[in-house]
């Protein structure tokens, strides 16, 4: 084992993951306009989360993040009226977080936006450099025993149905629908300033 290597490439992973994470943030909050990235993914984790599930804390734990600063980006969310929070009738100390309608248009708006993101990023990667990428990004997670509670599973089912929406996901004829988000993209940011 070489000492002095590994310490040096630890460092560079580190340095990397640590700049990388600043680049995709920067790229993302320019490319979603209406959401910031970090917006956007406290929206997916609270998809995620099904029923009185969507608490700070919950969110924390998907995003890797504390209780603290969830409970700051979800106040200025809340601010702008795309989430509220509303008493857990399970715990009276917590609160849940659920999406409004408002919220709802952003994540459709967002969500081509972010699918165009994420194939500039990974353009120059196949299936299986994602896959192998994904397994070492999982195991680097888990550093401290603590695996990532992540995005795989399914959404909770009052979500899952506005994701039907034929401007979502999946979309085969993706230009037609970028045209049509941009105008709402635009109609919609005049009603929300």
């Amino acid at each position: 084992m070489n000492y002095e290597k590994d310490l040096y490439l630890m460092q560079q992973i580190y340095a990397t993951i640590f700049a990388l994470a600043n680049k995709i943030q920067a790229k993302g909050d320019q490319s979603l306009q209406i959401l910031t990235a970090r917006q956007m993914m406290a929206m997916l984790a609270i998809i995620h989360l099904p029923g009185e599930k969507a608490t700070y804390n919950n969110i924390a734990k998907k995003l890797g993040t504390t209780r603290q600063s969830v409970k700051q980006l979800i106040a200025l969310m809340a601010k702008k009226g795309f989430v509220v929070t509303i008493p857990s009738e399970q715990d009276k100390r917590a609160s849940n977080v659920q999406i409004t309608e408002l919220g709802k248009k952003a994540i459709i708006i967002c969500d081509g936006r972010s699918l165009e993101l994420m194939t500039d990023v990974f353009s120059q990667f196949t299936t299986q450099d994602m896959e192998i990428l994904w397994k070492l990004l999982k195991k680097l997670y888990s550093y401290d025993g603590v695996e990532q509670d992540g995005f795989q599973e399914n959404m909770n089912y009052e979500s899952e149905e506005f994701f039907q929406n034929p401007n979502c996901r999946q979309t085969k004829n993706l230009k037609l629908v970028e045209q049509k988000l941009e105008r709402e993209a635009e109609s919609f940011e005049k009603q929300i300033q």
